[in-house]
């Protein structure tokens, strides 16, 4: 399994900071936050970018996050995926991870995951023009997409392209009560990133974002990491973790303690 961090993670410093931090503490790759990345083109080129993910020896794991949302005012999130499209191959990266949308009140379920997978397979196809995959996320409680069982769901209705697969996150399967069927369940060629994580003690509905922690300080158990290990997963486990407190300190800091816990779950497995 390869390191990785997640630009969310150290969400208030720049992406330029990320890959000095990301490089110095020992990372093989980064996830590119979307924002941090439209703020870095806005006076450099994409050129300058691979250029400096060369030198730090870097790989551009992913951009995020990306969104597939047919029930809001979806043209600016259309217009961030074209963008990201056309970005990705230019800097050596070819994943987008995609979060769906919720449920409308107004819809059934079977109703806005048809919607969803129509929206997904256009996606696809912009996507694949351009050599790109995409990974789509499953969130923790969500209405529609909780789990992984519900994103391989959404991905067949779209088609079953072959650019797509599936994100897994530690903490949003925890929320969800994911089951170790289901994590057997993931074919490994759809599974293409894990997002690792920890979390405070709680009612698993009262659990938000902010109290995520760094791996292994928390109560998630690992052992449907060590499941995907077993069954050959050798792809990349991301640190994404969205805590103010963290935040707070240094970005050496934060990337260092994030690349030394990251250590100790993966010799854990």
């Amino acid at each position: 399994m390869k390191s990785c961090i997640n630009g969310a993670t150290t969400m208030p410093y720049t992406l330029q900071q990320d890959i000095a931090a990301a490089a110095q503490a020992g990372f093989a790759g980064l996830e590119i936050w979307w924002d941090k990345l439209a703020a870095y083109l806005e006076t450099h080129s994409t050129a300058d970018l691979k250029q400096l993910l060369e030198s730090s020896g870097l790989i551009p794991v992913s951009i995020c996050p990306l969104r597939i949302w047919p029930f809001r005012d979806s043209v600016p999130a259309r217009q961030e995926f074209r963008e990201a499209v056309q970005i990705a191959p230019q800097i050596g990266c070819n994943l987008l991870a995609v979060c769906p949308d919720f449920q409308p009140a107004r819809l059934s379920r079977e109703e806005a995951l048809a919607i969803h997978a129509k929206e997904l397979a256009v996606m696809a196809r912009l996507a694949s023009q351009n050599g790109v995959r995409l990974t789509v996320e499953a969130i923790g409680g969500h209405t529609l997409v909780p789990g992984p069982t519900e994103a391989l769901e959404l991905i067949e209705m779209a088609g079953a392209p072959e650019n797509v697969g599936v994100l897994m996150d530690t903490f949003h399967y925890f929320r969800s009560g994911v089951t170790d069927q289901e994590i057997q369940a993931i074919p490994l060629d759809k599974l293409d990133i894990i997002h690792v994580n920890d979390c405070e003690d709680g009612a698993l509905n009262e659990l938000t974002d902010a109290r995520r922690l760094y791996p292994t300080l928390g109560v998630i158990p690992a052992r449907h990491l060590s499941l995907l290990k077993d069954r050959g997963y050798e792809g990349f486990l991301s640190v994404e973790i969205f805590r103010p407190e963290y935040w707070e300190q240094p970005i050496e800091e934060i990337a260092g303690k994030a690349y030394a816990t990251l250590g100790e779950l993966i010799a854990s497995l």
